[in-house]
């Protein structure tokens, strides 16, 4: 089908240009008012607005209206009304209100709550996101909400995120009109996720226990060949793989997704999606409709695409690089370098909040990544470790040693690095970006975040990217608001922000075990595990930030802390369920199956020749009768801790140690046995696809 890109663009979204042709003008400007400033939505213009809303739904084809939500399930929720309206004739008419735009009654009862909601306070409560356009999908206009329970209490994840928007706002708003910027009326977080996944062929994938209900592989010996040779990494894109990258591309820009690169990763059968980056609120929201085409897209081409942080061992996992950044409604982006004194000043001071809120927060930020799936993957094959630490690379990293010092900057110059008087020397993009090991790296005019796992919204990190920047810009604009001498005092704070926060830079190699020596002298974080992270969530600090900045209560902070504990033991749960039921259903007899055939091979031998060896079928039958009772015994290990987990679960943290220490153990020692056995056992008995099947077979 020939067709142009630009007309294909959007043409699902309810987006700015079809409200500025549809609506009135004194509508159009009331809404943008309201986008604007945050004001409160009158009736009369929800009521224009949803009419428009609701016609041009009806031209593309929909028949139902859902509010669009995020509840802390870690994907989106939507309940589906029909525009029909019964007419005193037995008659239908299509009709869509401005209260049924703004407002919409989900039972929350079935939501995860962190004890918010008692049963008998069930009802939730939808909330029109104004700032994120509708959209058509699968014949229903998806209006983009928040939600909330019976009690006001947030029970979503985009509730937050529009309250940290608003607070790094409103602090760096503060600190660019001490530059002068009188012309600024607001600053945005941008953001672009780049999204990691695998494809694997769906029939092979039913065939998986454990793909089908956990998305990894809880078994499966390494294939011959895996990702050594470095020839899947931006190579030739298969013919299949091609055909669904270009309909992804399609149906992303349908819905307004500005999908840009695509490109084989470094495992096999894993794959990438970059867009251009976009508002915070919109990125998270696209991230989460992309994750949802990328599944259906694949399905059509009989595919299966996993998201899961590590569906397999022993090649790279799968991330989500969360490129973040600072822009004001001018267009200027405050952590470009720039390339004179004023813009040098300016990104300096910005630069050295990020610092310090990284180097303050280093906890928040490893809990917002905190995950059963992520475990598996943080520390290894490209994804950073678990220790949070920044690169800036080595020419940005003189330049704020020499800042710290007061010496002069032996660059391509020599400078002295007073700021605001001298221009920062012109160094190259190229040499911020080069350390994939790190987890938090300057990419020239942004940050990228790598700790996210694939599957991960990226609500939680840009929750706290967002709070923590504001308040290291709160605390800068308290000061140089009060300063005498406004370019003294921002000499002094940029010079003692470095030297109190420089711990937290650092452009080795992350994987290395003298980082890890080096970084607990440092003083740095290193929760290794979501069971170590998660409590220090409602650490007294922490507390404080959220609640000063009106992103979260702390009720609502002790709610997501039981939440994600909570579904990190469940999450356990259903993985060694499933190992279970695969052992003592398919492998073990699968096993002794193929025992037996050897046992009657060596028995027919002998029958014609008595004195035969048989030594290829004796140590095998020796070895494998050897790992069955191995396997066995260690299924029973896993079996009684399964069994055991509810009496150690009397709280949500005790719950999930429990699941780490004893469940998630079991399942690594059974993995061992099971795994050799597959290697001694003949293709043909082997119950399920291996890794060569998986990963190769597309």
């Amino acid at each position: 089908m020939a067709y142009k890109v630009p007309e294909l663009f959007g043409s699902l979204v309810f987006n700015d240009e079809v409200m500025r042709e549809r609506l009135p003008k004194d509508v159009y400007k009331s809404l943008h008012k309201t986008i604007e400033a945050g004001k409160d939505l009158d009736i009369t213009v929800a009521n224009s607005v949803a009419a428009a809303m609701k016609d041009w739904a009806l031209e593309k084809g929909a028949t139902h209206y859902t509010h669009w939500f995020q509840p802390m399930t870690g994907i989106t929720a939507e309940k589906h009304d029909s525009f029909i309206a019964p007419t005193s004739d037995g008659r239908v008419i299509m009709e869509f209100s401005g209260k049924e735009l703004i407002k919409g009654e989900p039972d929350a009862s079935s939501f995860p709550s962190g004890g918010l909601r008692a049963t008998f306070e069930a009802r939730g409560y939808t909330a029109w996101d104004p700032t994120s356009y509708a959209f058509i999908k699968d014949g229903s206009l998806c209006i983009p909400c928040v939600f909330c329970s019976y009690g006001g209490e947030i029970l979503d994840k985009k509730t937050p995120l529009l309250r940290s928007m608003e607070a790094v706002g409103e602090q760096a708003l503060r600190v660019i009109k001490l530059f002068g910027n009188d012309g600024v009326r607001r600053v945005v977080t941008t953001v672009g996720p780049e999204q990691e996944y695998f494809l694997v062929d769906r029939k092979l994938w039913e065939q998986r226990k454990d793909l089908f209900f956990c998305g990894r592989t809880l078994f499966g010996a390494r294939a011959p060949k895996g990702q050594e040779m470095d020839d899947h990494y931006f190579g030739a894109i298969k013919p299949r793989i091609a055909a669904y990258m270009k309909e992804l591309d399609e149906e992303l820009w349908k819905l307004g997704i500005l999908s840009k690169t695509k490109h084989n990763e470094a495992a096999p059968a894993q794959h990438e999606m970059a867009p251009i980056f976009t508002t915070t609120n919109l990125a998270v929201d696209q991230n989460q409709l992309t994750m949802e085409v990328m599944k259906n897209v694949a399905h059509r081409h009989g595919l299966v695409c996993l998201l899961h942080e590590k569906p397999f061992q022993g090649v790279n996992g799968s991330g989500k690089h969360n490129n973040w950044s600072l822009c004001t409604d001018t267009g200027v982006n405050l952590l470009d370098p720039g390339k004179t004194p004023y813009e040098n000043a300016q990104f300096l001071l910005f630069l050295t909040a990020v610092i310090k809120a990284v180097d303050e927060y280093q906890d928040l930020l490893r809990i917002s990544v905190a995950g059963a799936g992520n475990d598996h993957r943080l520390g290894a094959h490209e994804a950073p470790p678990a220790i949070v630490s920044m690169f800036l690379g080595d020419e940005l990293t003189a330049i704020l040693d020499a800042i710290d010092s007061g010496t002069d900057y032996n660059g391509a110059k020599r400078v002295k690095m007073d700021i605001g008087v001298h221009v920062l020397p012109t160094f190259s993009k190229d040499t911020t970006d080069r350390n994939r090991t790190s987890p938090f790296a300057f990419t020239g005019n942004k940050f990228e975040f790598r700790m996210l796992g694939s599957s991960l919204s990226t609500a939680e990190s840009n929750i706290v990217l967002n709070t923590i920047v504001a308040e290291a810009l709160r605390e800068f604009a308290d000061e140089l608001e009060g300063a005498e001498n406004f370019g003294d005092a921002l000499n002094a704070l940029i010079r003692r922000t470095i030297r109190e926060h420089k711990r937290i830079i650092f452009n080795g190699d992350g994987y290395a075990d003298a980082w890890q020596e080096e970084a607990a002298r440092r003083g740095l974080c290193n929760y290794r595990t979501t069971p170590d992270a998660l409590p220090h969530f409602v650490d007294g600090k922490n507390l404080d930030l959220f609640k000063r900045h009106h992103v979260f209560t702390e009720t609502e902070m002790y709610s997501r802390l039981e939440i994600l504990l909570e579904n990190y033991a469940k999450t356990l749960n259903i993985e060694g369920m499933t190992m279970a039921e695969m052992v003592r259903k398919d492998i073990l007899p699968a096993v002794a199956e193929f025992t037996a055939s050897l046992a009657s091979t060596v028995t027919a031998k002998r029958a014609v020749m008595p004195a035969l060896a048989c030594t290829y079928e004796t140590v095998l039958i020796e070895r494998l009768s050897a790992l069955t009772d191995m396997a066995y015994a260690r299924l029973g290990v896993l079996e009684a801790a399964l069994a055991a987990a509810p009496a150690n679960m009397t709280t949500a943290l005790t719950g999930a140690i429990y699941y780490r220490d004893n469940v998630l153990t079991a399942m690594q020692q059974l993995r061992i046995a099971v795994d050799e056995m597959e290697t001694l056992t003949a293709a043909e008995y082997w119950p399920y696809p291996t890794y060569g099947d998986l990963m190769f077979r597309i």
